[in-house]
């Protein structure tokens, strides 16, 4: 087996990225991970504290080349995509460039990129989101994707403003919000565009209720990262985006 070593810049309230992420790479048939983290200081989702929490993406880029990290996730989808669009590509040569100016090779996944992405390589043209955001950061998001050439047919925002209960919405309440959205027209679902929203064991779960592919930021996530390392895409029991193998590119 191959080990591979991963790096996260997380923000500073974020409790489920490092735990979502790292369940869902130790069910990888052919490789081990380490997972290594950096924090962004953020505690209110909004578009000052998302600023002033991108600022910090340097250091934690410098402390996770220490680490010499083979692939790094910069894991919050919205202060990515409340920058306006096509920003998960600036931030990505950016901190290419930073890593690279270490000697580091080291392949670059962002939650806001990850979505665009995997939904792209799955040709989910039209999805459903369910969000934990403000309606104002909520609607930046769906904008983000319909600039991408994503059509949103439907979306919902739980509107919790502090990160910290992001990280608490129960499973119940993320699926009872799921079953509100109209999904006649929708290829997917996307019951979490966040990575701090628990969503892990629902993807399967609501992926069978309501019969159609459902993704999550997570799982996005992990699509995507195992990409960048060269790896197979296939992990059991979290739904038809890691369900099938995919092409490497």
């Amino acid at each position: 087996m191959s080990h591979h070593r991963i790096g996260m810049i997380v923000p500073s309230s974020n409790v489920t990225v490092e735990t979502e992420i790292p369940a869902l790479l130790a069910r990888h048939a052919s490789a081990t991970f380490s997972f290594h983290g950096s924090r962004m200081r953020m505690h209110t989702v909004s578009p000052e504290e998302l600023v002033a929490m991108n600022a910090q993406r340097g250091r934690c880029g410098d402390e996770l080349a220490d680490a010499g990290v083979d692939a790094l996730l910069y894991a919050c989808l919205v202060a990515v995509m409340a920058q306006g669009p096509g920003e998960h590509r600036r931030v990505g040569a950016e901190v290419a460039g930073q890593l690279a100016g270490r000697g580091l090779d080291a392949g670059l996944v962002s939650s806001a990129g990850a979505l665009v992405d995997a939904l792209a390589a799955a040709s989910h043209g039209r999805v459903a989101l369910v969000m934990p955001y403000m309606k104002p950061l909520a609607a930046q998001v769906v904008a983000y994707l319909e600039a991408e050439g994503v059509e949103v047919v439907d979306w919902v925002a739980l509107e919790v403003p502090d990160n910290a209960d992001v990280g608490c919405i129960p499973g119940d309440r993320v699926v009872a919000a799921a079953r509100t959205l109209d999904l006649g027209r929708a290829d997917a679902l996307v019951v979490s565009a966040c990575v701090q929203m628990p969503s892990l064991p629902l993807v399967p779960v609501v992926e069978r209720e309501l019969g159609l592919p459902v993704l999550s930021a997570a799982t996005a996530g992990a699509f995507c990262l195992l990409r960048a390392l060269g790896l197979p895409t296939e992990i059991p029991d979290a739904g038809s985006l890691l369900g099938a193998p995919a092409t490497v590119s």
